[in-house]
């Protein structure tokens, strides 16, 4: 019983914080069960999955509704995340699990640095139509774009512009992959991958993540699902937890200052690098 609120407290604030930031929830969910409760990697993973699904189907309604995320842009990186989450799932048993730790931990670090560097470009003088990340609406609909007519531009949005499609696509299915073998959703490599290669403001990335990550847990969880690799016992509280969270987190993510919002992103990034290192020497 004790375990069970536990499990549900931990997919609270797992829930919260995955639908501010698109990553899932994943990124605290393995470590608190595999450190916190003693369940073996493999399992928390497939939990991880459940929550992830769970957590993007809470998000990605509000997300939707507020015309935040970019679906475009989403379901076209999509296909080539759920191939990589396939992958993923088939050879999550075969891979030792130090070097996929430290490998996934140097990634992180390197993504944390390059996040916080990162900044927004400044919108230009007198020009009070140019969207920023704090506007809700960024529905891609954007009349250049249209007008324009190449995948770049119909993948736009006002005020921004895709680039590097190919390096995003690449990016995805590493994002699946990486998805499928530690159970996070893929967002700690997909919103740096919109964001900081193609382009996409924070807020438009994030938002976009939650929309996508959802079909991606699904991939993998299938693999783990015929494999034996979720726990319902573990999966149905902590997915509750997940469920509030996400509510809230999503309801919550347009008042909160993108400083901070970046902020909360780098230090899950390191603080996950850092689980992920300690696990690998140990």
């Amino acid at each position: 019983m004790i375990d069970g609120l536990l499990m549900i407290g931990a997919g609270f604030g797992a829930g919260l914080f995955g639908s501010l930031l698109g990553l899932g929830g994943g990124t605290l969910i393995v470590p608190i069960l595999t450190l916190g409760f003693g369940l073996p990697l493999i399992k928390a993973v497939g939990v991880s999955l459940v929550c992830v699904i769970v957590t993007s189907g809470a998000a990605s309604g509000v997300y939707l509704e507020r015309r935040v995320a970019n679906l475009r842009l989403g379901m076209t990186l999509e296909l080539f995340t759920a191939v990589g989450a396939l992958v993923g799932g088939l050879v999550a048993f075969l891979l030792p699990e130090r070097l996929l730790e430290v490998l996934f931990g140097a990634l992180l670090i390197y993504v944390a640095v390059t996040m916080a560097r990162r900044r927004e470009p400044a919108r230009a003088a007198g020009d009070d139509a140019a969207p920023d990340d704090s506007v809700d609406s960024v529905e891609p609909e954007d009349p250049a774009a249209v007008a324009d007519g190449s995948l770049a531009a119909r993948l736009s949005g006002p005020g921004y512009r895709v680039h590097r499609i190919g390096f995003g696509a690449v990016g995805s299915v590493g994002a699946g992959v990486v998805s499928a073998l530690l159970g996070i959703g893929g967002g700690l490599v997909k919103v740096p991958v919109m964001h900081v290669v193609m382009g996409v403001p924070l807020r438009v990335a994030t938002a976009t993540s939650n929309l996508m990550m959802g079909i991606t847990a699904s991939a993998g969880a299938v693999i783990y699902l015929l494999r034996g690799g979720i726990d319902p016992y573990v999966a149905g509280p902590t997915a509750i937890g997940v469920f509030i969270g996400a509510s809230i987190g999503s309801r919550a993510a347009h008042r909160i200052d993108l400083r901070i919002l970046r902020g909360l992103f780098v230090a899950i990034l390191l603080y996950t690098a850092w689980q992920m290192l300690q696990r690998a020497i140990a």
